[in-house]
C-alpha cells in the first residue's frame, strides 16, 4: 500500500492556488533555502509527521466539494516538497481528478522524477524559482539548479499551466541585475502557459522555527523586505502577467 509523510493539512486555504483549497504539506525537502520559513519539513522524518493513504487524503477533500463548486477551487499539495514523494503524489492527484477535483501542486522542482506522469494528473503548477544565475541559485538553496531545469523541461513539454513566483530578499537577490535575469528566466517559458507572475516579500515569521529545532539561521539580522523596495523592483519588469 502506499503512503506518504505529511506535515500538516489547511482547510479552506486562500493563498495557494485559485478559489478556496485545502493543502496539503508534505514532509521532506531537499533545498536548504536561505530564507526558508518550513525548516520543520526538511527531515523526511520528525516528530512532527504524520503518515497516511492517498485514500485518507482523497476522502478529506470530498468533503470541501461544495466550498470549491463556485470558486475554482481544489486541492493543492506543498512542502517541504511535494515531488520527493512520487508515488504518494501520483495516486493523491489521480484519485483527485477522479473526483473532479482541481489539483495543483506547489513546487520548487526538485524531487525524485516521474514527472510527467505527475504533470498527467496536475491541473495547475506554482514554480517557485530561487534564481536563474546557477551560482546565486547554489547559494541560496544548497543545491545545483540542473534538478529544477529537469522539471521546467517536463512542464514545457507537457504544456501545463504555471504560476511563476520568487522570494524577493534584502541583500540576497534585489537588484536591478537580480530583477532581468527573473524577468529573463521568466521568458524562457511559453507565454502561453504562464497564468501569473508574482514576487514575494522576503519576512522573518518563521525565525523562531530555527530557535525549537536548535538551527542557526543563516540570515540573522537581514530585516524584511519593504513593500515599497519591492514595488521598485517590480517595476523593473516588463511582464504582462506580473501581479503588481
Amino acid at each position: 500500500m502506499v503512503t506518504g509523510n505529511i506535515h500538516s493539512i489547511e482547510t479552506l486555504g486562500t493563498l495557494d492556488g485559485p478559489g478556496i483549497r485545502m493543502v496539503v504539506f508534505l514532509q521532506g525537502c531537499k533545498l536548504r533555502c536561505l530564507y526558508c520559513h518550513n525548516p520543520d519539513t526538511w527531515n523526511e522524518i520528525s516528530r512532527n509527521v504524520k503518515t497516511v493513504t492517498p485514500e485518507y487524503i482523497v476522502n478529506k477533500v470530498k468533503r470541501f466539494k461544495p466550498y470549491f463548486k463556485y470558486n475554482d477551487g481544489g486541492i493543492t499539495f506543498s512542502g517541504g516538497e511535494p515531488l520527493l514523494q512520487p508515488e504518494f503524489l501520483i495516486e493523491c492527484l489521480k484519485s483527485c481528478k477522479s473526483e473532479g477535483i482541481h489539483t495543483v501542486i506547489d513546487t520548487s522542482g526538485v524531487g525524485f522524477g516521474h514527472y510527467d506522469e505527475i504533470l498527467k494528473y496536475t491541473d495547475l503548477v506554482i514554480l517557485d524559482i530561487k534564481h536563474s544565475n546557477p551560482q546565486k541559485y547554489k547559494n541560496i538553496t544548497g543545491m545545483d539548479i540542473k534538478y529544477y531545469y529537469e522539471f521546467k523541461e517536463s512542464i514545457i513539454k507537457n504544456n501545463k499551466d504555471i504560476w511563476i513566483k520568487q522570494v524577493v530578499t534584502p541583500g540576497i537577490n534585489d537588484t536591478y541585475e537580480d530583477m532581468m535575469e527573473f524577468q529573463r528566466e521568466v521568458d524562457t517559458f511559453p507565454q502561453s502557459i504562464i497564468q501569473k507572475v508574482e514576487l514575494l516579500p522576503y519576512h522573518t515569521l518563521g525565525v523562531f522555527k530555527y530557535k525549537e529545532l536548535s538551527i542557526k539561521y543563516r540570515l540573522e539580522g537581514v530585516p524584511p523586505m519593504s513593500k515599497e523596495k519591492l514595488n521598485i523592483l517590480k517595476g523593473y519588469l516588463k511582464i504582462e502577467k506580473l501581479v503588481k
